[in-house]
């Protein structure tokens, strides 16, 4: 029977344009991608059970620095820009480029990377592009389907196979999410206790 995870304290401690606005600090970081409009404001309020720790709105691509959320002084939460978003110029593409580039680089207490995938859709080119950036930087990965509850279930099979063969999954965990249910959530957080050592 798995335990439930219980957080008593979850704050933004800083939205970061560059490296010298990072947090000093030596706490496991968990980094949350996906892109815009998969959910990823809604399943990290899910996982710590708050309601708007991290911003829900309608307009996609709302989320443009690297915000970190200090979660129990036991973990850090590094919410990414969702990318993919339409609008989305070619300067900021770039800009969203090297703050990866410096993230994964110079960020030693990474320990795994979430990357939030959209259960009813075939995983874009821009997946695929942010799970070789994990790979090459040797990151473990935990792919999470969200939005799994609106899948009927004789399709979620199918649904996750697609998944798992256009990312070409291969030692990353999957994990179906809904942020409805909370199906998931403690799955979840066991992968994220396991690679930050709990």
């Amino acid at each position: 029977m798995q335990l439930i995870k219980h957080i008593k304290n979850a704050e933004l401690v800083i939205s970061a344009a560059k490296k010298i606005q990072w947090p000093e600090t030596t706490l496991p970081e968990i980094v949350l991608a996906g892109r815009s409009n998969v959910g990823k404001s809604s399943l990290i309020n899910t996982l710590v059970g708050r309601k708007k720790l991290a911003y829900v709105g309608n307009t996609p691509g709302k989320t443009k620095l690297l915000n970190f959320f200090n979660i129990d002084n036991l973990y850090m939460f590094v919410d990414v820009p969702g990318y993919g978003f339409a609008n989305t110029s070619k300067s900021q593409l770039i800009k969203f480029g090297e703050m990866m580039e410096d993230y994964f680089h110079y960020r030693t207490q990474a320990r795994c990377l979430i990357l939030i995938v959209d259960a009813r859709h075939k995983p874009t080119q821009d997946d695929m592009t942010m799970l070789e950036f994990a790979r090459y930087h040797t990151l473990p990965t935990i792919v999470v389907a969200t939005k799994i509850d609106k899948v009927k279930s004789s399709q979620q099979k199918k649904a996750l196979d697609l998944i798992s063969e256009t990312l070409m999954l291969k030692d990353e965990k999957l994990v179906v999410f809904s942020s409805e249910t909370k199906k998931g959530r403690e799955k979840l957080w066991g992968y994220i206790d396991e690679y930050c050592g709990y």
